[in-house]
């Protein structure tokens, strides 16, 4: 476990990964743009609070600021931000990843191929997630996700396997279930098919999980969203994949019978918490749906395939970014007024 690595990145996400890495024996540096978060794990360490166990470890941490003097070079980098600062967090750290050395975004959306054009394709590793976890406190992290229903896929961009690929699967087996795939772009849009479903429109009331996923036509919405993020997938030649630690058995019926599948999974596995956008609204911060429903919005425009469902997601959630509106269940009736 001699192997530097350095986890980009240290809110819900990055804290929880952190923590069982530690935990694990692995060299880990965190580095967040969090000022109080950093001087919390500095002080105190990280306190992870999960339903099968808590763990509290201790933590070498940098602010931003601190690498260009700390003489470090990482042979791995977990970035774990948000897909907002995807972009300039891989220039940042670009210059403190060896040679040799590679990058996993461990977040979501389908930006691989954006990291790849600036950190480069041979140091960079696919991977798609689901891991559900909050913070509001620096340094004290709540996980809704346990250790066994934590999932990973992970994969070499050109489909390849590598001794590195398993070598990451091995390193993530601390956090959760990690899989290795051929197909890491279709793992990932099928895990984007399952977030436009679930994180798109519960992200725009506010509620928990279990909460939004009962109101009165939520389920027949989230189907027609997944039908629009499937149809474009497919024009865009991804294979979808078995995902969350389904077998293929479980993921082999028609297209509404695996949105469903992959959809109630993903539900069985956070259905405690509330979905990523709700914590940046909270927090008054712009949220990611850009790069979710975003991506299906954009993509289906370039493809001519229609995407009333995730155009109006998109931009409801837009209007709660800007101050226009506010998070709030009324907006289940706002969005199924503009799909129609």
């Amino acid at each position: 476990m001699s192997r530097k690595i350095a986890v980009l990145g240290c809110g819900a996400i990055g804290s929880s990964i952190s923590a069982d890495l530690t935990k694990a024996g692995y060299d880990i540096t965190v580095v967040d743009q969090w000022p109080a978060q950093v001087e919390a794990l500095k002080s105190a360490g990280l306190h992870i609070q999960m339903t099968d166990g808590d763990v509290q470890v201790p933590m070498r941490a940098c602010h931003l600021c601190d690498l260009a003097s700390a003489n470090l070079e990482f042979d791995i980098v977990f970035l774990a931000v948000k897909s907002n600062d995807h972009r300039w967090m891989a220039e940042f750290i670009k210059p403190y990843l060896k040679a040799s050395g590679v990058l996993v975004p461990t977040q979501n959306g389908m930006n691989d191929d954006s990291i790849a054009s600036i950190i480069g394709p041979s140091r960079t590793v696919g991977c798609a997630m689901e891991l559900s976890a909050e913070i509001f406190t620096p340094g004290l992290v709540k996980r809704n996700t346990t250790h066994k229903s934590t999932w990973f896929a992970v994969g070499e961009l050109d489909g390849s396997y590598t001794p590195r690929v398993r070598e990451i699967e091995s390193i993530l087996s601390h956090v959760g279930r990690c899989d290795v795939t051929n197909n890491i772009y279709g793992a990932k849009w099928t895990k984007l098919i399952a977030n436009t479903m679930t994180m798109g429109p519960f992200g725009l009331l506010g509620l928990g999980n279990s909460e939004a996923a009962a109101l009165p036509g939520m389920f027949d919405l989230s189907v027609k969203l997944g039908r629009e993020s499937l149809a474009v997938g497919t024009a865009l030649g991804y294979r979808i994949e078995p995902i969350f630690g389904l077998r293929a058995d479980e993921f082999a019926g028609t297209g509404d019978e695996n949105l469903v599948t992959a959809m109630k999974t993903l539900l069985g596995h956070v259905s405690r918490g509330r979905t990523a956008p709700i914590h940046d609204h909270l927090k008054g911060r712009r949220s990611e749906m850009e790069f979710i429903s975003g991506v299906v919005s954009k993509k289906g425009r370039e493809l001519g395939i229609p995407t009333p469902g995730n155009d109006a997601v998109v931009e409801i959630d837009r209007q709660i970014n800007t101050g226009q509106i506010k998070m709030d269940r009324s907006n289940l009736e706002l969005l199924k007024s503009r799909i129609g």
